[in-house]
């Protein structure tokens, strides 16, 4: 995890809100750190996915491109124990085609994709993903948490993502100015007995891993949880 310490003046600390996959491209406006695409669960799927065991949750890491998610994601599920279902498949399909808006709003051709299952507080500290953006998607226990600091400290003001909506964010190495000065963490769960199934996305420009490891951990500085 790579955390932005310094003090951020003129930070972009706009947090955009969408109701259509289409308003994800908000994220490019001047001053938006983030966007939130504001979307119900389906019941189908959250209450499939809330009732398996910890241990059958999708746990992987893959590089890949956008048009083998689904088969990849499939793939998981079966490596993974996640019991086959037409939640399931619903599931899967909602993963392929929010992999494929990201990848077309970051014009990028290749993908990481992760799924973490997480207990603790891992990552709780807030912080700025070493990537141009990420995607990330709880859909199972509590949201990301985010709020605005201008230098690096934990925010004010803390306010959590909705299970099942996607919030995209930009890193550090977003290539337009101001830099963003908006914070996330993974939220503090330790202790609750709740599990969060959560969906990352990052851009990449090229295969440097494994087609899939199921270890679920991070890479480098892009962050193991969020």
């Amino acid at each position: 995890m790579t955390t932005e310490r310094r003090r951020i003046a003129d930070a972009a600390v706009g947090v955009g809100v969408a109701t259509t996959p289409d308003g994800l491209a908000t994220l490019r406006k001047p001053g938006c750190a983030a966007v939130i695409w504001q979307r119900r669960p389906t019941a189908r799927v959250q209450s499939w996915i809330d009732a398996l065991a910890p241990d059958r949750l999708p746990r992987a890491r893959v590089i890949l491109r956008p048009d083998a998610v689904r088969e990849t994601v499939l793939q998981i599920c079966e490596m993974c124990g996640t019991p086959a279902d037409p939640a399931r498949a619903l599931f899967v399909e909602d993963v392929a085609a929010l992999t494929g808006r990201f990848c077309d709003l970051m014009r990028t051709t290749w993908v990481r994709l992760r799924f973490d299952v997480v207990t603790t507080n891992a990552c709780r500290k807030f912080h700025i993903d070493a990537v141009t953006a990420r995607l990330v998607c709880t859909y199972r226990g509590p949201g990301t948490q985010y709020g605005v600091s201008t230098d690096g400290v934990e925010p004010d003001r803390i306010f959590t993502v909705p299970t099942g909506a996607p919030i995209l964010l930009r890193g550090t190495l977003w290539p337009q100015k101001p830099p963003s000065g908006l914070l996330h963490r993974s939220p503090p769960i330790e202790g609750t007995g709740q599990t969060r199934s959560v969906l990352v996305l990052d851009p990449v420009d090229a295969p440097v891993e494994p087609a899939v490891t199921s270890n679920g951990g991070g890479a480098g500085g892009s962050g193991p949880f969020h």
